[in-house]
């Protein structure tokens, strides 16, 4: 006799079951409300005194974890316009990666969002493998964005800033992770506030 619990047959499964599952599977699992961390004093300059954390989530590819990502915004952010609002997107890794394989990696998630030129795609590839170091475990990587001059920012553990101002750099960097074309929904709906 099946319990009333084990609606499909498989038995009792236990939360352990629960946690390996979702850690394959890259799920986030998040136990109750948690406090509103402190906000780094480098997205309080970029931002203001009234920043606040939006959402915060973690990139998973087959189970290893890669980089927790928080984007910080100022009240008034409106994800289905997220290219209007400065903000700053924190990426903390968590293994070591070559900064020249972010770089391409990230010019293959712009591509999702609109058709980039040679010209341009080598640009933007430029500037992200001066901006993009080497990268190992604990190191964070911070860009903001400025909507009104176009300016995307990028620093990594705080070093001096790279800068490139370009509009649709902007626009097609940040929507890697913020727009609704993304490789990964589920992140960006946990970065947006929305995720479950």
């Amino acid at each position: 006799m099946r319990a009333s619990h084990d609606p499909v047959g498989m038995g009792p499964v236990s939360r352990r079951h629960c946690l390996v599952a979702a850690a394959t599977l890259g799920i986030s699992l998040h136990a109750g409300t948690q406090a509103q961390p402190a906000v780094p004093e480098d997205v309080k300059q970029a931002l203001g005194p009234s920043t606040q954390l939006r959402g915060s989530a973690r990139l998973r590819m087959w189970g290893l974890l890669i980089y927790d990502a928080r984007l910080w915004v100022r009240p008034g952010f409106a994800a289905d316009q997220f290219e209007a609002h400065p903000l700053v997107l924190d990426l903390t890794y968590a293994r070591s990666l070559k900064g020249a394989a972010i770089a391409e990696r990230s010019i293959d998630e712009m591509r999702l969002g609109r058709a980039i030129s040679s010209a341009q795609a080598q640009q933007w590839l430029g500037f992200m493998k001066q901006a993009f170091p080497d990268v190992d475990a604990g190191d964070r990587l911070s860009g903001v964005w400025n909507p009104e001059t176009g300016t995307t920012t990028v620093s990594v553990n705080g070093a001096k800033p790279k800068r490139l101002v370009d509009k649709d750099f902007g626009r097609s960097f940040f929507g890697i992770w913020l727009a609704p074309h993304t490789s990964q929904p589920a992140l960006r709906l946990e970065l947006i506030g929305t995720g479950g």
